[in-house]
């Protein structure tokens, strides 16, 4: 795992909460973006696990711009509710799920970069949904973790989640 953990905490270090950064490009993306939360939140309401969207997840204590703000993340054995942003080291889990609503413009940041991330901080699955279908052809892409490095998931099947997911009508 990537995560980094000094072994002295400087209190005087300031992890911010927003970058003044648009939700999403567009309003699918938005709205797919709220509807994965919203139904992913009501999903797990009786399990202890928290649901969160568009907010900083800080993987590396001491270091505020080694951050990243996954589009909707799912971690379990943590206190459900929201945030103003998420540190590993303290909530001492790695989301298990993340997803990304990606784009042609994000494209490649979230085939390379955030995939690299997410494998290396060991995140169970990392899903892509191109809600407009630019570059994604069926809209939903999966990977899950075997090992050390993510293999295509090919039945759309989240075996983290327990669900099988599945792209159904118009936004």
């Amino acid at each position: 795992m990537i995560a980094v953990d000094s072994l002295t905490h400087k209190t005087d270090v300031f992890y911010p909460s927003r970058d003044g950064e648009p939700l999403a490009e567009t309003y699918d993306h938005v709205y797919v973006l709220m509807a994965t939360m919203l139904v992913l939140k009501e999903y797990l309401k009786d399990r202890k696990a928290t649901v969160l969207a568009d907010q900083f997840m800080y993987y590396a204590a001491g270091f505020p711009k080694l951050r990243v703000a996954p589009d909707v993340m799912v971690i379990f054995d943590v206190e459900p509710g929201g945030r103003d942003n998420y540190k590993i080291w303290e909530e001492g889990q790695v989301p298990a799920v993340i997803f990304e609503m990606t784009s042609p413009s994000t494209k490649e940041q979230d085939q390379t970069v955030k995939k690299n991330l997410y494998e290396s901080l060991e995140v169970k699955e990392y899903w892509l949904f191109d809600p407009k279908g630019q570059w994604i052809t069926e809209q939903l892409r999966g990977y899950r973790l075997v090992g050390d490095s993510y293999q295509l998931i090919t039945d759309n099947r989240s075996e983290t989640l327990d669900l099988r997911l599945q792209v159904s009508g118009k936004i």
